[in-house]
């Protein structure tokens, strides 16, 4: 007798119209990429700082003084004779998980840029073709602008006008005072 779960039978039964989970065996836990991809920044941001370097060098100054200072017996758990193997063994430690921390930060901020470069790029297209549709239009207002009379050559024909006019004017003055 199967077990009834809560769920509707269809479900329940292994779907033949849909693809099989590739991974067989142990399933490991999932992870958001983008939180490790945070924290690594962080880590390798403060691994870059001079606190980090200053809190390194108080931690090994206080394990070298420790382990020199204090007597033999089981307080001292790391000697000179030994050439701190202990320390050493901690300080790989740390180093061969700083590398990879590092080396993920720098690949995130290197998508980033890529992201940001592509951006840029596109931004610049777009403010090339607007400054050759500004060209074409500021040539295409100089062109129209060559047509339109100027005020010299208005004043020209007023003048030209004008002188006609004089003669015949004149005429017709005389004539009506007469």
């Amino acid at each position: 007798m199967a077990r009834d779960d809560g769920r509707p039978r269809e479900e329940r039964r292994r779907r033949l119209d849909q693809p099989q989970d590739a991974r067989r065996g142990m399933h490991l836990p999932a992870y958001n990429p983008d939180a490790m991809g945070r924290v690594s920044e962080r880590v390798a941001r403060f691994l870059g700082t001079w606190r980090f370097i200053g809190y390194m060098t108080l931690f090994i100054a206080a394990w070298i003084v420790f382990n020199i200072v204090v007597p033999k017996g089981p307080w001292r758990f790391d000697s000179y004779g030994n050439k701190f193997t202990l320390l050493t063994l901690l300080l790989s430690l740390q180093a061969s998980y700083a590398a990879p921390l590092i080396l993920l930060a720098q690949n995130r901020q290197a998508d980033r840029d890529r992201v940001q470069y592509e951006q840029d790029r596109a931004l610049s297209e777009r403010t090339v073709a607007d400054t050759e549709y500004l060209a074409r239009e500021i040539a295409a207002v100089r062109l129209a602008l060559g047509e339109v009379a100027t005020r010299d050559f208005l004043r020209g024909e007023l003048q030209r006008v004008v002188e006609e006019i004089a003669p015949q004017a004149a005429e017709d003055a005389s004539a009506a005072a007469e």
